[in-house]
């Protein structure tokens, strides 16, 4: 997933959208961790919270169904 950084002030912002935030248990003013690792961005929650299967599913058929072009490019 691509996302473009916003300008915030004199800082940049990475915008996360409400189902990606569902899935890592966030609210809007929730904390994460940042790490980096082999030059990569690593955004944790701090307070995890546990999706339910079901609703994970839902969520995965959903990406699956939006990113349906870009996954099957990336399998062949």
């Amino acid at each position: 997933m691509i996302r473009q950084l916003r300008k915030l002030g004199n800082s940049s912002a990475l915008i996360l959208d409400k189902p990606i935030l569902e899935l890592l248990g966030l609210e809007e003013d929730g904390q994460v961790l940042l790490t980096i690792e082999h030059g990569c961005l690593i955004v944790t929650p701090v307070h995890p919270r546990v999706v339910p299967e079901e609703e994970l599913a839902e969520h995965i058929d959903y990406v699956m169904k939006k990113r349906k072009d870009v996954l099957k490019r990336l399998a062949e």
